[in-house]
């Protein structure tokens, strides 16, 4: 049964393209069938999985009608990517149809079979764009930074939620909050941690037991063409990243033991 998983915080510079990078990369190194899925009119997802971005049909052209979901479909390295690129900018003025919070679901619903996992990346903002994600998906994964700025864009997400709950998706669930750049040492990395437990009970969900901790090779890998799963494999941040996977992969995708660390 296909799982889609959107990544998501109103905030930016949080992670939430890295981790889903991180996802895709980690699913398809365990085996299973992924689609890397970018709603980020940045396209940074693609450019994260290596593809040559600017070039080709994108998830926008595939909304917009004017070429199949398959026909945009990239194969790369790390699984499959339906990349983005600035057009889909104008989704918020030019996807005025009525039900347009179905499009994506649309989409998917004729390729869903295809795929064990499909993961979503989304802009930092909470427009057509997301509320399509949190539509057509089955869990999200929430990215935050121990900050207090971050945070409150966790709480102001949660209205947004149970919005598309009660509206458009009750089935849809938050599978996590995951702390990025986390340093234990520090009070406020500890302080944040706490309330982020607190927010977690809220949206009846979890803090993800694995934090993801500091490292340069976050930054360096996209310019790469890699995710750090790939780039610095065993650096403490790919290793957070991966204990991040194992849960999402489930028993079904489990890492040989051989590959544990």
């Amino acid at each position: 049964m296909t799982q889609i998983i959107t990544v998501t915080n109103q905030k930016g510079g949080v992670g939430k393209t890295t981790t889903a990078a991180a996802l895709v990369c980690g699913l398809h190194q365990r085996g299973a069938r992924v689609l890397g899925l970018d709603l980020d009119p940045q396209g940074n997802l693609g450019f994260n999985l290596g593809l040559d971005i600017g070039t080709g049909n994108t998830i926008y052209d595939v909304i917009k009608g004017t070429c199949t979901i398959e026909e945009a479909i990239v194969p790369s390295e790390y699984g499959d990517v339906l990349p983005s690129d600035i057009m889909l900018s104008a989704a918020e003025v030019e996807f005025n149809m009525p039900r347009r919070e179905f499009l994506l679901d649309a989409q998917l619903s004729t390729i869903r079979s295809r795929y064990d996992f499909i993961v979503i990346d989304t802009p930092p903002a909470l427009n057509v764009l997301t509320i399509n994600a949190y539509v057509a998906s089955d869990g999200l994964i929430v990215p935050m930074e121990a900050e207090v700025l971050s945070l409150v864009g966790i709480t102001q997400l949660q209205e947004t939620i149970e919005t598309v709950r009660s509206t458009f998706n009750p089935h849809l669930k938050v599978l996590g909050i995951l702390l990025n750049k986390f340093n234990p040492r520090l009070t406020l990395s500890r302080d944040i941690l706490e309330l982020a437990e607190e927010v977690a009970i809220q949206l009846d969900s979890q803090v993800f037991p694995p934090k993801v901790r500091r490292g340069v090779g976050v930054a360096m890998a996209p310019a790469h063409g890699q995710t750090v799963l790939t780039f610095q494999p065993k650096s403490r941040p790919a290793l957070d990243f991966q204990e991040v996977v194992d849960l999402v992969a489930g028993a079904r995708f489990a890492r040989p033991r051989e590959e544990t660390y």
